[in-house]
């Protein structure tokens, strides 16, 4: 995972530099301090997807580009399967992959995320970013709070909301939660 947070880095740093935006111009757009996107950019800190969808709309390539360093080339369809999308190991709490990471000028970023459980109850990480988002439950349960309202979510459940609001997850039962996320 480290040598993974740093080439993100080195993408999304040399994304800004090729586009003369000064990291505090970035800062300020991407709503974090100076000194936390610095940090992103170091490669010793990971980076939130959050962030990382922002850049990618921002300097208009994919959020594979970001991810894995290669353009997307598919365009009528794209098959992952199963197991086989391109992990995105963001957090210890949280692993994505990318269900899509292929395709041409999509529309919406589909990812299968897992969300293991928190022995220590540490208090819940809040991501926020443009746009909305749908998830699904595959399997477990896990609570959600979005703005302050707790929600649980069983499987089979689904929840639509405006991601640009503080949001955070965690999985129920001490076992972990599997779901569908789209972000639009």
């Amino acid at each position: 995972m480290p040598n993974q947070i740093k080439q993100i880095a080195a993408r999304l740093r040399e994304l800004r530099d090729i586009s003369g935006i000064s990291v505090e111009e970035l800062a300020k757009e991407f709503n974090v301090s100076v000194e936390a996107y610095l940090e992103y950019e170091s490669g010793n800190v990971d980076i939130p997807v959050g962030v990382l969808y922002q850049a990618a709309n921002k300097f208009k390539v994919e959020l594979t580009v970001l991810l894995t360093g290669d353009d997307p080339k598919l365009r009528t369809y794209t098959l992952v399967r199963k197991g086989k999308g391109v992990n995105v190991e963001r957090r210890k709490a949280y692993k994505y992959q990318s269900l899509a990471h292929n395709f041409v000028h999509k529309k919406a970023e589909p990812f299968m995320v897992t969300v293991e459980p928190d022995p220590e109850n540490r208090p819940l990480h809040y991501n926020s970013h443009p746009g909305q988002e749908f998830n699904y439950v595959l399997e477990g349960r896990m609570k959600i709070i979005i703005d302050g309202h707790e929600l649980e979510l069983n499987e089979g459940d689904s929840l639509f909301f405006d991601s640009g609001v503080p949001h955070g997850m965690k999985a129920l039962d001490n076992k972990a939660a599997k779901f569908i996320a789209m972000i639009l």
